[in-house]
């Protein structure tokens, strides 16, 4: 198995020695230049991620939390990506116990692109199998102060489909639903408008019958409009 500081250091050559520098700057620009970036648009990093692992294969799984915290710690936001790759192919063979680690994740170098990968295909992946983890946190990061951790609770569910508990995201909608934080109003169209896709006359109702911010109202309804449901 490939030691931890040598494959953190084969993914920083691998993509410092690609980088592209016009694609870096609009990049940055894209996400406000709030991080900096190789310049590794998607098809380009996950092959050059794929190449790296043909090379060396994937690190050990006690070394996993050690290299994400190492590329998390980094100023490019493409090893943050490439870190959440690796948690998500690594989450099965992962104790339940890695959700505290997911939660100092989501409130470290927060924004959209990582929240919206870590909620719903890692923490929501944990949360299906363990009802217990799922409420003893849903609990505690819907009435946290950190607007991120309650966007990450109302949209742990959307990979669920037909097994969401639509009780319990209407539980999280009616704590959140007068925030006026953007990043909450579209996590709650978002959610409901998944939900839609399986249960569109419940969605539907639950819409009509909730006063919601205009956002989130409209969003919610956008998949049942648009197929007239």
């Amino acid at each position: 198995m490939i030691d931890k500081d040598i494959f953190i250091k084969k993914v920083n050559s691998t993509f410092t020695n690609n980088a592209i520098e016009a694609d870096a700057l609009q990049m940055e620009k894209y996400m406000r230049n709030q991080f900096k970036f190789f310049g590794l648009k998607s098809p380009l990093r996950r092959k050059l991620q794929g190449n790296i692992i043909k090379e060396i294969n994937y690190p050990s799984i006690e070394d996993i939390e050690y290299i994400v915290s190492n590329f998390w710690n980094s100023n490019e936001r493409e090893l943050q990506y490439f870190a959440m790759n690796l948690l998500h192919i690594s989450l099965k063979k992962l104790d339940s116990n890695i959700i505290d680690f997911l939660e100092m994740l989501i409130q470290k170098k927060s924004w959209w692109d990582t929240i919206d990968f870590i909620a719903p295909n890692l923490v929501g992946k944990l949360f299906i199998d363990d009802k217990k983890l799922q409420n003893k946190y849903i609990t505690k990061w819907i009435n946290s102060d950190n607007f991120w951790l309650k966007r990450s609770a109302i949209i742990s569910q959307l990979r669920y489909k037909e097994q969401t508990d639509f009780n319990l995201l209407k539980e999280l909608i009616y704590i959140t639903k007068d925030d006026d934080e953007f990043f909450i109003r579209k996590a709650i169209a978002w959610a409901l408008r998944e939900h839609s896709k399986c249960f569109p006359q419940e969605v539907k109702q639950f819409v009509k019958t909730t006063n919601l911010k205009p956002l989130s109202t409209r969003e919610a309804l956008k998949y049942i409009n648009k197929n007239n449901l």
